[in-house]
């Protein structure tokens, strides 16, 4: 009986990762190029908000403040 509560719990948190991963495309669909180009490039090519910044010719107040805003948003499409 406890093997029948594990495998419902678990499918439950496989579904809301899916979610969480369906909520979150749509999220990145909405962002404008140069943040796509923060994102990718923070979290997928592993680079720092300084690297970014140099990579986009900005300043690394203005990366960071994108990041910020990026994050800030995001948040509600996770919860």
């Amino acid at each position: 009986m406890a093997k029948d509560y594990v495998n419902e719990n678990t499918n439950t948190q496989t579904h809301l990762t899916d979610t969480q991963k369906q909520r979150m495309k749509d999220f990145l669909k909405g962002l404008t190029r140069a943040e796509k180009l923060v994102v990718v490039l923070h979290y997928y090519d592993e680079m720092t908000i300084g690297e970014v910044a140099e990579k986009l010719d900005l300043s690394e107040a203005r990366v960071s403040e994108m990041h910020s805003s990026i994050i800030t948003r995001l948040k509600p499409y996770l919860q």
